[in-house]
């Protein structure tokens, strides 16, 4: 969530970014003076784990800056020392759990710095043609998309693989990236008129597939752990689609309103991929469960209701292609409404002390955590909300903001747990742990190779040629 606008002015506050690492254990917060971690691992607390604030202190070795532009990267001069780099964070991404971040900041928008803020050291950096938009991190690729252009790096050693040039208008920075190692794909949008999603192989450097995902622009891009999903949205913001990597079959289709189009804002799967969150510029979030349901045999109706209901079904096949897709849209699982509305935000589903939750940070300053119910679903209760910027506020505080007068829900976490803890379907995707180090998959421990940036000790392996 970049709230940084053309002018440079921060949304609520010293706000300028916030966004969730790729397995959701930790919230980046970028702001005017630095950044910020925090650990997702509690509900009551959201725990301060690195403060980055203005000035030569964070980062006290200068790396080897880059110049990536028309022509291949070129090894430059750069003067030792960080200074005002450091301020006015706009874009802040960290690898998983461990020390690797990359930053930009408003007084350097074309500059990108990889560092080990653990050790408050910077490893490289890279000064592209134009305003880095997006920055997106994997354990095998580094992206950094600009408006017409994105660049692949090798997160060993930062080296530029691949161009993607001449892409259409992408002013947003709108692009996904998969974390899954096997499965490590690009999506970016393919046209700026329609909703066209380009799928690129990252590994292989090819093209893999464009999906007609939707009539109008896009909106939004979302990998689920595996990479094996995409979800998308237009720029209508009525439908949300799931399809197929890298086929790019429709798996599912949902419905997330019919009376007015929105803004979604963003989208994310549950680290099992059973569930698929959507929020807009509305009060409204939507969670989709992604189940296929078995089909009953045919009963025969004995109610008058029942009659007209199969009467129904049965002329859908007489209606506009429109109306019949309707019928068969799938409808939200779950929802949260939300205290505001018109904040831009970003949604994540995480399990937080053994218990699904949906978590949404928003440009009011806030991180506001949910409780959902994965076998009953319905609205979901509000247990938490964290000032983004660590400060704490007592609950009459919250509650008497006139922003924030939607009134906490008070629930136990007894009453929480009562229906049973929730189990994911696919535990080997939820392998991204700190003690296994900076590995993925189901072989963890096969991976000779990995790197294991978790560790403070350990830089990445950096190798930088200059021939």
């Amino acid at each position: 969530m970049n709230l940084a606008s053309q002018s440079g002015e921060a949304g609520a506050g010293q706000l300028l970014f916030a966004n969730f690492n790729q397995d959701i254990t930790s919230l980046a917060v970028g702001s005017k003076s630095g950044y910020k971690f925090f650990s997702l691992s509690s509900v009551d607390k959201l725990e301060q784990i690195y403060e980055c604030k203005m000035g030569p202190h964070c980062v006290a070795q200068a790396g080897v800056e880059f110049l990536a532009s028309s022509s291949p990267p070129t090894l430059a001069s750069q003067s030792a020392g960080i200074t005002a780099d450091t301020e006015d964070v706009c874009i802040v991404e960290r690898l998983f759990s461990s020390s690797l971040v990359a930053i930009v900041s408003l007084k350097a928008p074309r500059k990108l710095k990889v560092c080990h803020f653990k050790k408050g050291t910077e490893i490289c950096n890279y000064s592209y043609s134009n305003t880095i938009l997006a920055v997106k991190l994997n354990r095998q690729r580094l992206i950094v998309c600009l408006e017409e252009s994105l660049y692949i790096h090798n997160i060993r050693d930062m080296k530029v693989l691949h161009t993607i040039r001449e892409t259409p208008p992408n002013p947003a920075g709108l692009c996904a990236l998969s974390i899954n190692n096997d499965n490590c794909y690009l999506a970016y949008p393919g046209s700026a008129t329609i909703g066209e999603v380009q799928v690129f192989d990252t590994i292989n450097l090819r093209a893999a597939n464009m999906i007609p995902a939707h009539d109008s622009p896009l909106a939004a891009l979302a990998f689920d752990a595996s990479g094996t999903k995409l979800a998308t949205a237009s720029e209508k913001g009525t439908v949300i689609r799931v399809f197929s990597i890298p086929e790019g079959q429709k798996l599912f289709e949902f419905r997330r309103g019919v009376k007015r189009c929105v803004s979604i804002c963003s989208l994310a799967f549950s680290m099992d991929g059973m569930f698929l969150s959507a929020s807009s510029n509305t009060e409204t979030v939507h969670i989709f469960k992604l189940e296929t349901v078995k089909e009953k045999p045919p009963e025969e109706p004995t109610t008058w209701t029942g009659y007209f209901g199969k009467v129904l079904m049965a002329s859908t096949s007489y209606l506009p292609s429109q109306v019949t897709e309707m019928f068969n849209q799938g409808r939200a699982f779950a929802t949260v409404r939300l205290p505001f509305c018109g904040h831009k935000n970003i949604c994540s589903l995480a399990t937080i002390q053994k218990i699904p939750r949906l978590l949404v940070g928003a440009s009011d300053g806030y991180l506001y955590m949910y409780n959902l119910d994965p076998q009953e679903g319905g609205e979901c209760a509000l247990m938490k909300q964290h000032r983004l910027d660590g400060s704490l506020e007592t609950a009459n505080e919250i509650l008497d903001s006139a922003s924030h007068d939607c009134p906490l829900v008070t629930q136990t976490y007894g009453a929480a747990t009562a229906k049973g803890t929730y189990v994911p379907s696919s535990p080997t995707r939820l392998a991204y742990t700190d003690d296994l180090g900076a590995v993925g998959g189901a072989c963890l421990e096969d991976e000779a190779s990995a790197l294991r940036l978790d560790e403070d000790s350990e830089h990445p392996p950096m190798i930088l040629r200059t021939d």
